[in-house]
């Protein structure tokens, strides 16, 4: 592991594994740089390099405030610097909105995308928005001191898990792994809400996109990525068998971008 700087001096933890192509990869909600190592792990066994890295708020990272979705993209920039200055992104989840918003700001960062990788990506496009006040309470939560209650809100209303799964799973000693990771849970939630629709500029990226769609997920997702692909005609949809329940699946991943990268 190692750090880099944001544009604001955060610092960011960074792991690298394998050599070739550079792909960075950028989590979801409720995860962290770990999460990923099973997917880096495969990236790196088919010849490409794999990079992670805790968004702020997270795992080893810093975080400065306040929050903004371009303080999200400069991260992202500043890994793909320390990178050598050119990767492929691979985004899953709000992961996915950072990448393609990103890419959307190549002239402004400086920083080039070489291809997109968008898993899942949780655009609204207008159906069933997320309360424009989600993110404002779920910080007073954190400002409180209630994590535990900030990251249920987070999953009650911004993930639209039933209370019977958020109970299964807060029951989990997983749960108190993401506890730690609440204040994200507030950045996430303002990008659902900024980002609820990809802008005129996300969908004009000029670098080929490839979005993955697991064949068993949430009904929201797989009509986010259909609407998606039809709102960017240059991009290739590929459904995935071997995801399942917002989970990508390593190796499936791995042989789409091995071929598209090679």
């Amino acid at each position: 592991m190692h750090h880099v700087t944001s544009a604001d001096g955060t610092r960011l933890a960074v792991h690298d594994t394998g050599s070739g192509p550079a792909v960075v990869i950028v989590n979801g909600a409720l995860s962290t740089a770990k999460d990923a190592a099973a997917l880096g792990a495969a990236l790196a066994d088919a010849g490409l390099r794999a990079i992670t890295y805790d968004r702020r708020a997270r795992g080893d990272s810093g975080d400065t405030k306040p929050f903004s979705l371009r303080r999200e993209a400069e991260d992202l920039a500043a890994v793909i610097a320390g990178a050598g200055g050119e990767a492929a992104v691979l985004g899953h989840s709000s992961g996915a909105v950072i990448g393609l918003y990103a890419a959307s700001l190549v002239a402004e960062t400086g920083v080039p995308v070489r291809a997109l990788f968008l898993s899942e990506p949780p655009f609204h496009f207008g159906v069933h928005e997320p309360a424009p006040d989600l993110p404002s309470r779920i910080q007073a939560l954190v400002d409180a001191g209630d994590r535990e209650e900030a990251v249920v809100l987070f999953q009650r209303e911004a993930v639209g898990l039933p209370d019977a799964m958020i109970a299964q799973f807060r029951a989990t000693d997983a749960f108190a792994g993401v506890v730690p990771l609440a204040q994200s849970t507030v950045y996430d939630a303002t990008l659902a809400r900024e980002l609820s629709t990809p802008t005129d500029a996300m969908l004009a990226v000029d670098v080929p996109v490839t979005i993955l769609c697991g064949q068993q997920t949430f009904p929201f997702l797989s009509a986010a990525a259909e609407r998606l692909a039809a709102a960017m005609p240059h991009a290739e949809l590929i459904i995935s068998p071997e995801s399942v329940g917002h989970r990508l699946d390593a190796h499936a991943a791995t042989r789409i971008l091995a071929a598209r990268l090679a």
